[in-house]
């Protein structure tokens, strides 16, 4: 099976106007139109660079996305995979095991995948009034998706995609922060061009924010969705200035990197200034940062990427964006206490 790319990815929310606006305001998308023949829902396409999102939500009790919604809250229910076939692609996923619902296969969670011809989507949006004028291009495609899946389900997952896709394991990683721990594997397909980075929590641990996670969202789903930029510091300025809130990182991780890190493209100044993370592995650099979430369950969130030459992910910077993610969590529990 020959996946090319991750075509587009779904999100099924409450209100697809509401949170494609929100996109455009704060990313800087282009809204390219409404896609046609879609009965019982109403999905807006967006655009910038390769990358491409659909936001759907229901007009009819009985479209999936209604279900979605009152599950787990808008969120990414469809990564669709770009090929020459898609109904080659189809027919030899589910002969290898793939199970298909709705038209998609299944995946994790109440996530599924769809396969589509490259680009195809373009065809079936109609043009929609919108003023585009503030769009940007700093976002250029989607470097991989994060997903949590359930204890003890990892290695099932990852065997999954192996059989059903043809991915390829590519790093594993474990986190222990105080008393949590989560355990990671990234798998990839063989065009190297579709990655994610799968998560579960150690149950054999205190319970941490990956068991949150699955609390909050009622199961597995997706976690964070990275989108890849050529230049970093340019993106979380502009961005930041939309009105995209970012993770900190405190002042002892960039104190620390001229022991770790030779030197970095770009300067440790400007990475502490932005709150930005850098690791390297043998090919190169990459530099990171993480959006708040801004999700009334806390669940999903964004990532900016910048690599230069790293093919992989960073180990310290899995456990910087683990720590970033407890502060958050911390304080909001501390807000929501004092609120009361």
């Amino acid at each position: 099976m020959h996946v090319h790319a991750i075509d587009h990815v779904e999100f099924y929310v409450g209100d697809a106007d509401e949170v494609a606006a929100k996109l455009r305001a704060e990313y800087g998308f282009r809204q390219h139109g409404v896609l046609r023949d879609r009965p019982g829902s109403h999905s807006v396409l967006l655009a910038q660079g390769d990358i491409r999102l659909v936001v759907t939500s229901a007009r009819d009790a009985t479209h999936p996305a209604a279900a979605y919604v009152a599950e787990h809250g808008d969120g990414l229910a469809t990564i669709a995979l770009s090929t020459d076939d898609p109904e080659a692609a189809l027919a030899e996923a589910l002969d290898r095991g793939a199970v298909l619902t709705a038209g998609r296969i299944g995946g994790f969670g109440d996530v599924g995948h769809a396969f589509v011809r490259p680009g195809a989507l373009f065809d079936d949006a109609d043009p929609a009034d919108a003023d585009d004028t503030d769009s940007l291009s700093l976002l250029d495609v989607i470097d991989h998706v994060a997903a949590v899946v359930t204890g003890g389900q990892l290695d099932p997952t990852v065997e999954y995609y192996e059989k059903v896709l043809g991915f390829k394991q590519i790093f594993e990683e474990r986190i222990e922060v105080g008393g949590q721990a989560m355990n990671s594997k990234v798998v990839q397909s063989i065009s190297k061009e579709v990655t994610l980075t799968l998560i579960e929590p150690d149950t054999a641990t205190e319970p941490g924010q990956i068991d949150d996670f699955l609390t909050a969202h009622h199961g597995p789903g997706v976690q964070h969705l990275a989108f890849r930029t050529d230049d970093i510091a340019t993106a979380v300025r502009t961005l930041g200035a939309r009105g995209v809130e970012f993770l900190t990182t405190p002042g002892g991780y960039y104190d620390a990197l001229s022991e770790r890190l030779d030197h970095t493209a770009v300067p440790i100044p400007v990475l502490r200034e932005l709150n930005v993370l850098v690791d390297q592995d043998n090919e190169g650099e990459l530099f990171q940062i993480f959006t708040k979430t801004t999700h009334p369950r806390r669940t999903i969130f964004f990532e900016l990427i910048e690599r230069l030459g790293a093919l992989t992910f960073g180990s310290a910077n899995i456990k910087a964006l683990y720590q970033a993610v407890e502060r958050d969590r911390n304080r909001a529990k501390d807000t929501e206490g004092a609120s009361l």
